[in-house]
């Protein structure tokens, strides 16, 4: 890489950014990673419907009740839960808009708390609308089961529900 000259006589590489633009970039995707993890990490945090009183996984988002589901019952709702959602007109590509509209509200100046505030809403509003879908699709299936089936389902509900509190019970007295 050939070398240019600075204003005091020295050597610097021709990079074609001064030394103050590169800075502002990596000031401005630092600022960007903080704002994104925050709003992740509130995401994770209190998400859910949980109280906040722990995280919530993304891939869990059913909790007990997808989990006891079985792995074929789990795809067939996740697979209208698809279909439902592309034909309500929701996209993967208006979801990414949603965020690449984000990251542009975030980068102007100046700064307007309110705009990014309004697109976190719409991002808030559209995992309300998955959930609220996922619960409707599972009651449906439930609904469609014999008597039989809904017994067993809630036998595995009821033994996953014990596990995690024997798990919580023990992390309780890991801690004290």
């Amino acid at each position: 890489m050939a070398a240019a000259t600075d204003k005091h006589g020295g050597d610097r590489p021709a990079t074609g950014l001064s030394p103050w633009v590169r800075g502002l970039l990596v000031v401005s995707l630092a600022l960007n990673l903080l704002v994104i993890g925050v709003i992740g990490s509130w995401a994770l945090r209190y998400g859910g419907t949980h109280g906040g009183h722990h995280p919530s996984r993304l891939d869990m988002a059913g909790g007990p009740l997808t989990r006891a589901l079985s792995h074929e019952e789990r795809r067939e709702i996740g697979q209208k839960m698809r279909d439902a959602y592309r034909d309500g007109g929701r996209t993967r590509a208006a979801q990414n808009a949603g965020f690449d509209a984000l990251v542009a509200d975030l980068r102007a100046v100046p700064f307007d708390a309110a705009a990014v505030a309004a697109r976190m809403s719409q991002q808030r509003e559209g995992f309300r609308e998955r959930f609220e879908l996922g619960q409707r699709l599972l009651l449906e299936h439930l609904s469609a089961m014999s008597d039989a089936d809904r017994a067993a389902y809630a036998d595995r509900l009821e033994a996953r529900i014990d596990d995690y509190r024997a798990k919580r019970a023990e992390r309780k007295n890991d801690r004290d």
